[in-house]
């Protein structure tokens, strides 16, 4: 990940200082001026203040195939994580730049795998296990670990579809090694009928297989988590429940399992707004997932009881990095043909072996 040089923060730091709606019309007025040359996409966990130049809104996987298949334009801003704006450098043509607006931008669970952690593991595995053992990443991980998982002919997976590829995949091999959510991989695991007894945990910092009964093993999920999914717990719904007897509650599968059990639904970001919009008038429902989302929802849903189940939760701290003065900087910078543009590009091998997984799924879709 690019980090941003002295002249580039000194420069950056004069825009905190500008008046927010100059920062607006700049912003519009390039955007009008740049027109379909450029493209700008925001994740649906951005705050309002960049969701409001959004030409297109989704979770990570969504943005990167609307990204691809936008041919005109020449400059993709890519409002989420690094991870993000990788996986959209992958799918879009080599003379597309996807540009994050902040290099610092990533993601806190993404960063818990890294390429020799996950070469340790599956070392470790192969030995134990032999040839009958796949990969599988979840799509929130670097193009480094998604290249691995290609080369180890094995497959992404996102919070959407995870059931029907874990299922493909357990057909394909006896055993699979899914990273780097655990929470994700559990609850899907649980679902599909996989007894407890049948999931092991691998621990990367201690390079150790936590298992009562290794041979028994059906799924090793990596000791990672989403930060933001970490802060939902049972206490928190049943507090709800006792307040409003009526309630509904819809968790995102990040949750812990506990989380997921005793709540009413459990879905992707793309599920849960699917959920509230369907549901009948009047409906009081407690969302867990980031809250930048969920008050989005409440404005855009007042006929309905739009809660967030944990209202002291912190939003996703590092998407959050990607603020007005960030994007105006950006703006001005493609303006100005500036050499400070943060622009993503993931080497081609890297590149070929993701996109090799990432076609795995979409094929599969």
């Amino acid at each position: 990940m690019n980090l941003p040089n002295i002249t580039e923060k000194l420069k950056l730091a004069q825009y905190y200082d500008e008046d927010p709606k100059e920062q607006v019309k700049r912003i519009n007025k390039i955007k009008r001026e740049f027109g379909k040359d450029l493209f700008l996409v925001a994740h649906h966990y951005q705050k309002d203040e960049i969701v409001q130049f959004a030409d297109a809104t989704g979770d990570s996987l969504k943005l990167a195939q609307v990204a691809s298949r936008n041919k005109q334009a020449r400059k993709i801003v890519f409002c989420g994580v690094h991870f993000m704006a990788e996986t959209a450098d992958i799918l879009t043509d080599n003379d597309q730049d996807v540009i994050l607006p902040d290099p610092t931008a990533g993601c806190s669970m993404a960063d818990m795998a890294n390429a020799f952690q996950v070469t340790t593991a599956w070392n470790y595995l192969t030995q134990k296990y032999g040839t009958d053992i796949m990969p599988v990443t979840y799509v929130n991980s670097s193009a480094a670990i998604k290249s691995f998982v290609g080369k180890k002919n094995g497959i992404v997976v996102t919070s959407g579809n995870a059931l029907k590829v874990v299922a493909w995949a357990l057909k394909k091999k006896k055993r699979l090694f899914f990273l780097p959510d655990q929470h994700l991989g559990r609850n899907t695991a649980l679902k599909l009928g996989i007894a407890k007894s049948e999931l092991g945990v691998w621990n990367p910092l201690t390079d150790t297989l936590l298992a009562d009964d290794p041979q028994a093993l059906k799924i090793i999920l990596w000791n990672g988590y989403c930060s933001v999914h970490q802060q939902f717990n049972v206490a928190q719904i049943k507090k709800l429940r006792l307040a409003y007897p009526d309630i509904k509650v819809i968790v995102h599968p990040e949750c812990k399992n506990d989380v997921v059990n005793a709540a009413d639904e459990v879905g992707s970001t793309a599920a849960i707004i699917k959920y509230i919009q369907q549901a009948p008038l009047g409906t009081r429902i407690a969302v867990g997932t980031d809250n930048n989302l969920v008050k989005r929802l409440q404005k855009e849903y007042t006929n309905k009881k739009v809660m967030l189940l944990n209202p002291i939760a912190c939003s996703c701290v590092l998407m959050n990095r990607i603020d007005l003065p960030h994007l105006a900087f950006t703006m001005d910078s493609l303006v100005n043909n500036s050499a400070d543009l943060n622009v993503i590009k993931v080497n081609d091998e890297t590149a070929f072996w993701a996109k090799k997984a990432l076609d795995t799924m979409l094929n599969l879709s």
